[in-house]
C-alpha cells in the first residue's frame, strides 16, 4: 500500500513537471493573442498595415515604436491600459474594447514603482509579446 502511494505520488509529480513545461510561455501566448486579436488592424508585422487600416481616419499605430516613442523604455503599464480600453472609445475611432477577450487568471505583475498589482495574464503576456517585438 505503502508502495502504490508512493508510485502514485511520483507520478503525479512527474506528470506535473511534464505539463508545467508544456505551458505557453508569456511571449508564445501573447504572440497568439496578438494574431488572434490585432493584425486586421496592426498587421502581422504589427506596424499599423493590417487588411482593415485603410478604413480608419486614424491609422493604427505602428507597434514596433513603442519604445521609441516612449525615450526608449516600454511603458508596460500604460500599453495594457491601452489595450484594456474603456466603454466607447471604438466609437470614437480608437481601439475596441478588449476586456472581455483578456479576462484570465489573474497573476502579479511588478510595476516599476514596485507596486505587485494582480493582473490577467493574458494582458500581460499580450504585453510582454509587443515588448518583445520593440525595435
Amino acid at each position: 500500500m505503502i508502495r502504490s502511494l508512493a508510485a502514485l505520488t511520483l507520478s503525479t509529480l512527474a506528470i506535473s513537471a511534464c505539463t508545467a513545461s508544456l505551458a505557453p510561455s508569456p511571449k508564445a501566448s501573447g504572440a497568439y493573442l496578438f494574431d488572434k486579436h490585432c493584425t486586421s488592424c496592426h498587421g502581422r508585422t504589427a506596424e499599423g498595415d493590417g487588411p482593415l487600416a485603410s478604413g480608419f481616419a486614424i491609422p493604427p499605430a505602428n507597434l514596433t515604436l513603442i519604445a521609441q516613442r516612449n525615450g526608449g523604455t516600454f511603458p508596460t503599464a500604460g500599453v495594457m491600459a491601452q489595450i484594456n480600453g474603456y466603454t466607447g472609445r471604438h466609437q470614437l475611432g480608437g481601439m475596441p474594447e478588449f476586456e472581455e477577450v483578456i479576462q484570465s487568471p489573474l497573476v502579479d505583475w511588478a510595476s516599476p514603482s514596485g507596486e505587485v498589482i494582480p493582473t490577467p495574464q493574458s494582458l500581460l503576456a499580450l504585453a510582454t509579446y509587443l515588448e518583445s517585438i520593440q525595435q
